[in-house]
């Protein structure tokens, strides 16, 4: 979810082995509160990894994984003693049943505009216990990291089958916060490239903290980095920990 590109199924089998590297931090931060809480909902699951995890690392409460792709869940639900819904967090009606709710891999930049974004938030907060924390992170836009979004970028990475696929994206439009890419991914195995276009919202951090605010959750920490360093104008991420007002 936190790439819209990848409700397309062409590109689901692809997800976990591009992200692999970069979700090593990433979901050691998660694991440390995904573990010590009861019951878990991750909001734009993907193909379930982190809930997988947490279930082999020996969790023994509810953990319920919720995606818009169906291609996605089809991977999760290789675990069946994880719940897993197909939809969005704006059309969940959960009331005070998670004590933990995630957003990872940059989920919420996939919501783009202000209504859906409040309602989102606002159906997150009522899937909180009274005392539940949401997590969520987004890039920071200090950094315009689109910016080195361009062809001569080149990523390489090895899909399942052992095949190296090799990537890189185009800035179609930038408008205000929204930016608009052209996804490329090649391998000597496929016939042509798959191609995808997809937009992301890079919300500022006043932004961020205003909806969070306006929804009843009440920020508690922020990061700037996996290694929960402070966040400042040059951290790479702004990771927010809320709680239910």
């Amino acid at each position: 979810m936190g790439d819209p590109l990848f409700l397309d199924s062409r590109f689901t089998e692809l997800y976990d082995s591009q992200a692999a590297w970069k979700r090593r931090r990433e979901y050691c931060f998660y694991m440390e509160l995904v573990m010590s809480a009861g019951s878990v909902l991750d909001v734009g699951c993907g193909t379930g990894e982190l809930l997988h995890l947490a279930r082999e690392a020996g969790h023994t409460g509810r953990l319920c994984g919720v995606d818009p792709a169906d291609a996605m869940l089809q991977h999760a639900r290789t675990r069946p003693d994880v719940e897993w819904i197909l939809g969005d967090a704006a059309s969940a009606a959960w009331d005070q049943e998670f004590d933990l709710v995630v957003m990872t891999g940059h989920a919420i930049q996939a919501i783009i505009d202000d209504e859906n974004i409040k309602a989102s938030l606002a159906a997150i907060r009522s899937a909180l216990t009274e005392q539940g924390r949401f997590v969520v992170e987004t890039r920071n836009p200090t950094l315009r990291a689109w910016e080195k979004w361009t062809p001569d970028h080149v990523s390489e990475f090895f899909d399942p089958n052992g095949a190296l696929v090799r990537t890189w994206y185009e800035i179609d439009t930038v408008d205000g916060d929204v930016v608009t890419v052209t996804s490329t991914y090649t391998s000597s195995g496929w016939n042509q490239p798959r191609i995808a276009r997809s937009s992301l919202r890079f919300l500022d951090l006043n932004s961020l903290n205003a909806f969070l605010s306006d929804a009843g959750l009440a920020i508690e920490e922020q990061f700037g980095d996996w290694d929960r360093q402070p966040l400042t104008d040059t951290s790479p991420e702004i990771i927010t920990i809320a709680r239910r007002v």
